[in-house]
């Protein structure tokens, strides 16, 4: 259930508040007890498989947002390099 496989699918029908507003659940279920041992554990592997869908799309935003600050830094060095030749 938490293979990559399965996250990989997940995070495709899963956008990231969606996983997060379903972890922030399972972590209050598990936190207010009362489950027996099948349904904590149940609840327990889904909150890993939300963590990883959630850390998947935090991943790919941040290579978003490194892609987004070194392309006009890369941008500006170049043109400042041509400006002081001439």
């Amino acid at each position: 259930m938490t293979d990559d496989g399965t996250t990989a699918a997940a995070a495709g029908t899963l956008g990231y508040e969606q996983a997060r507003d379903e972890l922030i659940e399972v972590v209050r279920r598990l936190e207010a007890g009362g489950t027996t041992l099948e349904e904590s554990l149940a609840l327990w592997e889904r909150g890993e498989e939300l963590a990883k869908v959630c850390r998947h799309w935090l991943e790919g935003a941040r290579a978003r947002l490194d892609a987004a600050l070194a392309g006009p830094a890369d941008s500006g060095e170049t043109a400042t390099a041509a400006d002081d030749d001439g």
